[in-house]
């Protein structure tokens, strides 16, 4: 059994929600299961954001996840948070444009500078689905395709988004090489 359990987590805003349901619905094109949670601060923009996903070929019973062996860390918070959370061989995806890079012999480290990746490409708020294009690369959890196919899904009503946000799945792809 294939089971991955992930954890988002960032400042709100960085869009921690719609990462993990692009990984969701990207999964369900593969026809997975999918179970997931989100849960804000106090403070919704700015306050901590976390988003959990978990796809599998079988039933998931509960959406919790304790031990995560995906963590994509979108600020220094949360990885602080969860770095020392993530399965042996799992993957932690650091955001490096805002938190600190770190060495790790039982994890797969993935560093992104996704932040400013983001500014370049001309939308600061696109840094996660940079971070999840890195996380697509290294760790095939999913076919790129698929996560093409469900950002118009999890952006509906906003055309105008997909096509920035397709640039910086396929740049956090390219710089994950």
């Amino acid at each position: 059994m294939t089971e991955y359990k992930i954890i988002i987590s960032g400042f709100g805003g960085q869009g921690v929600v719609l990462a993990g349901s692009l990984l969701a619905n990207a999964a369900l094109l593969e026809n997975k299961k999918v179970a997931g949670m989100i849960s804000y601060g106090a403070e919704v923009r700015g306050g901590t954001a976390n988003s959990t996903t978990i796809i599998s070929d079988e039933d998931i019973t509960s959406p919790v996840v304790d031990k995560p062996n995906i963590v994509i860390a979108l600020n220094q918070p949360s990885l602080d948070k969860y770095k020392d959370n993530v399965e042996k061989n799992g993957f932690l995806v650091i955001n490096t444009s805002l938190a600190d890079e770190i060495e790790s012999k039982d994890v797969n480290v993935v560093r992104i500078d996704a932040t400013n990746i983001a500014n370049e490409l001309g939308n600061i708020r696109v840094a996660n689905i940079v971070a999840v294009g890195a996380l697509i690369k290294k760790s095939n959890i999913l076919k790129l395709e698929n996560a093409k196919k469900a950002l118009p899904l999890v952006l509906k009503g906003k055309k105008e988004l997909v096509d920035i946000n397709e640039k910086a799945l396929m740049k956090g792809v390219e710089l994950a090489k």
